[in-house]
């Protein structure tokens, strides 16, 4: 059995191409890792607690409800390259073979404005809720196509499939909800948001509104607030910066504030880490159980690993834990997408549906297609 740490470093454009269905990919700053085989499938963070080895790791996906079951998965072997630098973008091979799209575009007009009614009427003070895109194909979707148009449209950003048993789990997320390196931990909470645009003009005019809203910033100081409560009881040393900073994908403008501190015990592990961050305000909400009872009232599907987490962890404790969003679900003839949306007091149902869509895009984009009106 091969194991993390055995194998030599690969070129990193071609661990994406390496990859095949069953298997798990992970991309970000830090490096590529693509893992293979099943020594052990577990269901839960805690699981993984003292089962690895030397030289193991367990990767895989936590769902957004902490409490239903988890895909974990110890690899039999394990392959590591450097970080992806930017690469031709492939022409999409699939987008003239999609045969419909299938949205839930009313529920969610509808959802919003309930969920407004319900921040006017009492404690919650905002809520993040989502809908789906359905692409239904003429065959089976290829899972290697999008993984490689994926990793190619924004290879800065934290690529990633992963095995759910009967279904993949695949997108290219911006936010870093935890990284671990000795005692050194970074998290990058995102929250407020802006469309990209082709037109330069119009592309700093939403960069610059962004950065200079009220409303976005409060919504982000929350989201900021909240993870820094988090890790504070676990760190010595906590720097939280006083403002954010744009941070940029190919489909999005972000507020991005990055977190980071240094460990007060070495031997807290990632995926503890991750747990006590898991789900932030910026997937929830504030209160979050109040945000749960909502989401789970007034989103007409579970949400499964959306807004979930996923990566991996090794023996030492190390690891890096990203949150599942610019994501979706291939099974079959089918890939399901997900995207949502930040409700705060004020907020407007056509401006969120609006925010949804372009954060399909990072999705649409790689395919080559357009969302149907």
């Amino acid at each position: 059995m091969s194991v993390l740490g055995t194998l030599p470093e690969a070129p990193a454009t071609d661990l994406p191409a390496a990859y095949r269905e069953g298997s798990f990919l992970f991309t970000s700053r830090a490096g590529v890792l693509l893992a293979e085989g099943q020594r052990a499938v577990l269901s839960s963070p805690t699981e993984a607690a003292g089962m690895l080895d030397k030289g193991e790791i367990v990767v895989g996906a936590v769902p957004f409800d902490p409490s239903a079951p988890s895909r974990l998965v110890i690899p039999h072997t394990v392959h590591r390259a450097g970080a992806l630098a930017a690469v031709p973008r492939p022409r999409p091979k699939m987008s003239a073979r999609w045969l419909a799209q299938h949205t839930d575009v009313e529920a969610y007009r509808g959802g919003v404005r309930r969920a407004l009614e319900l921040m006017d009427s009492g404690e919650l003070r905002k809520v993040v809720l989502a809908r789906r895109l359905d692409l239904v194909a003429a065959e089976p979707v290829d899972i290697l196509d999008l993984v490689v148009a994926l990793a190619a449209r924004d290879p800065r950003g934290h690529t990633f499939a992963a095995d759910l048993g009967d279904r993949t789990l695949l997108g290219t997320s911006p936010e870093l909800l935890i990284r671990r390196a000795g005692t050194a931990v970074l998290s990058n909470p995102l929250a407020g948001s802006r469309p990209r645009s082709d037109d330069p003009v119009v592309d700093g005019r939403n960069a610059t509104e962004l950065l200079c809203s009220g409303k976005d910033r409060r919504e982000h100081a929350v989201v900021v607030t909240a993870v820094a409560d988090a890790l504070a009881p676990y760190c010595r040393e906590l720097t939280v910066p006083a403002n954010p900073e744009l941070l940029p994908t190919r489909s999005m403008w972000h507020l991005s504030t990055r977190v980071s501190g240094v460990l007060a015990d070495p031997d807290t592990p990632v995926l503890e880490l991750a747990s006590a961050l898991h789900p932030t305000p910026a997937v929830c909400g504030t209160p979050t159980a109040l945000a749960r009872k909502v989401i789970r009232e007034l989103e007409p599907f579970d949400r499964g690993f959306y807004t979930g987490m996923v990566g991996w962890s090794d023996a030492r404790g190390d690891g890096e834990w990203i949150v599942t969003i610019r994501c979706g679900e291939v099974r079959g003839t089918t890939l399901r997408l997900f995207a949502g949306a930040g409700l705060v007091p004020g907020s407007d149902p056509e401006e969120e549906l609006a925010e949804t869509g372009a954060k399909l895009r990072t999705f649409l984009g790689a395919l080559g297609v357009e969302e149907s009106a």
